[in-house]
């Protein structure tokens, strides 16, 4: 069992600070809205979504915050290994995808559902699709 010391919290804490610009930015290149926005990354109002996006030296990261930057940060590295136009890597999760997994929606309408898991099964349809799986 690994105990979690205070250095690892704050080596964390750290690391999300400087995480959370990049998620941001991912997400302004999906042209998701703000409330989609908030879906995605699991915040109840855009209070706090604006003190996130300005403030990220300023605010706490809860673990489920935390893994859904990761599940983003994963998304984007996948699209950026699968393709090379940052057109393609920045649209395709606006297009509908004719997948069974996606059943004719976008990785958007699935990730904007709100949940974790979404944002997990998204990643993982990718990874797939990145190895060589559908």
């Amino acid at each position: 069992m690994k105990i979690k010391s205070k250095e690892n919290t704050l080596d964390l804490s750290k690391s999300a600070k400087l995480a959370l610009p990049v998620v941001f930015n991912i997400l302004d290149k999906w042209q998701c809205s703000q409330d989609n926005q908030m879906a995605i990354l699991g915040l109840s109002n855009s209070f706090d979504l604006n003190k996130y996006r300005t403030m990220p030296n300023t605010v706490e990261f809860p673990a489920d915050l935390l893994e859904r930057m990761s599940y983003l940060l994963n998304i984007h590295k996948g699209l950026s290994t699968l393709f090379s136009n940052d057109d393609t890597i920045y649209n395709w999760v606006n297009k509908p995808n004719d997948h069974p997994f996606f059943a004719g929606q976008s990785a958007i309408d699935i990730m904007k559902k709100g949940r974790v898991s979404d944002l997990y099964d998204v990643a993982s349809r990718i990874d797939s699709y990145r190895d060589g799986l559908s």
